[in-house]
């Protein structure tokens, strides 16, 4: 299974009265990558990875952004409260496709 390693700012987006999203822009240096690994792909072009920040591993999606040029990488609550997560953050991402 082909396995990547970055580290990316955590940033947000607001997403009305609930709330924000929290978020991770993928390098594009591996956006072809993850293109190739879209076979089968899900709603909006997401593609199924594993991530892994810390000791925190879960499964999810990434999913392509026409602003960013690149894939995100979404990083919900449990994960940025067990890791001590805030906007603004600088993490080291793995991420595995499924």
């Amino acid at each position: 299974m082909t396995e990547y390693e970055f580290t990316a700012e955590l940033r947000t987006v607001e997403i009305g009265s609930e709330g924000a999203a929290y978020w991770l822009p993928l390098p594009e240096e591996i956006e072809d990558q993850i293109r190739g690994a879209a076979v089968g792909t899900r709603g909006f072009g997401s593609v199924r990875v594993e991530a892994t920040i810390g000791t925190s591993t879960w499964r999810t999606s990434v999913f392509p952004s026409k602003e960013l040029g690149t894939y995100f990488l979404p990083v919900k609550k449990p994960v940025r409260d067990a890791e001590g997560l805030v906007a603004g953050s600088h993490c080291t991402v793995r991420l595995r496709f499924v």
